[in-house]
């Protein structure tokens, strides 16, 4: 079951590795056709150091979960479901804005990417910085949104995200190396359509996840000091999320197989409240919408939208 929890960690760690990877790759074929290899060292710094950074960043966030788990202190616990849902919130944001910015713009990466080195080689003195701060701004970037999500995932356990992770970043250089130093030839537009798709399911899984730590939060605080009773409105086992409309955990529950596998890729929950159900239809149906059309589609007619 370790494997099936570690999908979704999968699933995000190989499309923003990719992502990273064709930058890399677009940097490292430029400097070779323009007979710069010299500026390779940069280039290798920059993922050196992007990655450190996001597994700093990683251990930092994890860190403060882990011990706010283990600390006696009285409002631990709540802090820590709080936090636990502030990471998901911006891994929410970060993920989603990357999606559908990521298929907008994917045409003119390349083109953006070569027209920074350009000018970055016209620059003698201040050129390897210029190649070194490219490379690290985008290891760096995928990097955090990926330990964004790890972080929000954390009560699912540190070990299968770091067994998803670590498959994901393994599948996002061979993927490299069978672009860029094999030339095998791979459909990316249907590659990042594919995991555009999952991923868009995962996060909305994520929006589940987010507004039970939230709730949990503010239960533990009702329950700790009796002066925040009010925060809970809800007469139902929940705190603010209403009343539940779904439960299944006696048919097929979230932890045993195939649940785990429905919870990893399309954002099944044994247990669903009100607010939960309303929030992941109103996030698949805005944002899954605001996707479908960046790919050249229309929900209403079914058919491609011609490009201009």
């Amino acid at each position: 079951m370790e494997f099936s929890s570690a999908l979704p960690t999968f699933v995000v760690t190989l499309r923003e590795g990719v992502e990273a990877t064709l930058v890399i790759g677009i940097v490292f074929a430029f400097l070779k056709n323009a007979g710069r290899t010299n500026l390779y060292p940069w280039v290798y710094g920059g993922i050196w150091v992007g990655l450190l950074g996001s597994v700093l960043i990683g251990l930092l966030l994890g860190g403060t979960l882990q011990h706010l788990a283990t600390s006696q202190a009285t409002y631990a616990p709540v802090i820590q479901e709080v936090l636990a849902g502030g990471f998901g919130i911006i891994a929410i944001i970060l993920l989603s804005w990357m999606l559908i910015w990521m298929t907008q713009q994917a045409k003119s990466v390349k083109s953006e990417v070569q027209s920074t080195l350009q000018s970055a080689l016209e620059s003698e003195s201040q050129g390897g910085w210029q190649v070194f701060t490219l490379i690290l701004f985008a290891v760096l970037r995928e990097g955090f949104e990926t330990v964004l999500f790890i972080s929000a995932q954390f009560s699912e356990g540190i070990a299968s995200a770091t067994i998803g992770a670590v498959a994901g970043l393994t599948g996002a250089v061979l993927i490299g190396l069978a672009l860029f130093q094999f030339g095998i030839k791979i459909n990316l537009r249907l590659f990042f359509q594919t995991m555009g798709i999952f991923l868009l399911l995962i996060v909305a899984g994520l929006v589940v996840s987010v507004l039970k730590d939230i709730d949990s939060g503010l239960a533990m605080l009702a329950q700790i000091n009796p002066q925040y009773a009010d925060i809970c409105f809800s007469n139902s086992t929940s705190c603010i999320l209403g009343a539940q409309v779904w439960d299944a955990s006696g048919v097929l529950p979230d932890k045993e197989f195939p649940g785990i596998l429905l919870k990893a890729l399309f954002g099944y929950r044994q247990q669903i409240y009100l607010v939960q159900a309303f929030a992941y239809l109103a996030f698949l149906i805005t944002v899954g919408t605001i996707y479908l059309r960046s790919l050249g589609f229309s929900l209403f007619t079914r058919s491609a939208i011609p490009s201009e």
